[in-house]
């Protein structure tokens, strides 16, 4: 994060030129889609039917030579990083994507004009970093990352990913204790009645659990798979309300079936692709839980 490099925006072959440079300095690169999203995986990891890799939040046996899970791929290798299993992604990339928790840094992602005021009143100074619609203030230390801890505000850190726009100015401080808040603040206040169900397994679509459906299972996953691109098309803001989207979309399609059409199976693929963009899990079932039932005539 110290290095001033310079970004060449003319040709998207020049991101993957300073990717490199970047990965020289430290810093886990990876290549993002021009809707700034990672790319998706390869199919032998969709859905991580792969296990994950060693250094997700449960841990797989994954060592796929793409550029897949988003920020677990981030690397400092020039080897990997120039490979021809990543040059596609490199040729489709809209820009580099770095993951500040490899790097040992917090990003303070400030979303608008409102934020940033926010943040000069009541975060220390530290370096800054302009975005398209504020700024990035990055700390030096690691945290967990969580979406929308306040209006407008993302921290990026450790399972996460950000944009590398450029060094940004100013010194770096160290990671303060009313960033760490946030978030703590955040895990607090979960909804009343939420149900944490990490430990849960989470369900999967097929016919098996859609006796009663009238669709083919090609036009249900083709609808389930626009969904889940938008979800994670939205990672600096608004995947939730992409999910509830993408939710009351696909109940809409089902509602002349007999049922039952496993729609609760369809949920999970969308709660975990905004998940893996940031969104809190309770917060994520609750979007798509009042997206499914506001479709079927329920109340949310």
């Amino acid at each position: 994060m110290t290095h001033a490099i310079p970004i060449r925006r003319d040709t998207r072959s020049g991101y993957l030129d300073v990717a490199l440079r970047l990965a020289v300095g430290g810093l886990p690169v990876l290549p993002l889609r021009a809707g700034k999203g990672p790319f998706g995986n390869c199919p032998a990891c969709e859905k991580n039917a792969c296990g994950g890799r060693p250094n997700m939040k449960a841990p797989g046996p994954c060592v796929c030579p793409r550029p897949c899970h988003a920020w677990a791929a981030a690397t400092t290798a020039p080897h990997v990083i120039a490979s021809p299993a990543w040059a596609a992604a490199w040729r489709g990339a809209g820009v580099v994507g770095y993951h500040p928790g490899g790097a040992g840094v917090t990003v303070v992602d400030l979303d608008d004009a409102d934020a940033v005021c926010w943040a000069r009143t009541a975060l220390p100074g530290t370096r800054t970093v302009t975005t398209t619609r504020g700024e990035h203030w990055i700390y030096r230390g690691v945290m967990r990352s969580a979406n929308h801890v306040r209006p407008g505000v993302d921290i990026k850190s450790a399972m996460s990913y950000a944009r590398w726009l450029g060094p940004g100015a100013g010194a770096m401080a160290v990671l303060p204790s009313a960033v760490l808040a946030l978030v703590q603040r955040e895990e607090t206040t979960r909804p009343g009645g939420a149900v944490d169900s990490s430990s849960v397994p989470p369900a999967r679509w097929d016919r098996s659990v859609a006796t009663g459906c009238r669709h083919t299972e090609t036009y249900i996953r083709a609808g389930l798979s626009r969904g889940v691109e938008r979800v994670r098309a939205r990672s600096e803001k608004g995947a939730g309300t992409a999910a509830y989207g993408a939710a009351r979309f696909l109940a809409k399609q089902h509602t002349a079936c007999p049922g039952p059409c496993g729609l609760d199976a369809l949920g999970e693929d969308l709660i975990e692709a905004a998940v893996s963009v940031g969104v809190p899990e309770p917060y994520a079932r609750r979007a798509v839980s009042n997206g499914l039932q506001t479709a079927l005539g329920a109340t949310a």
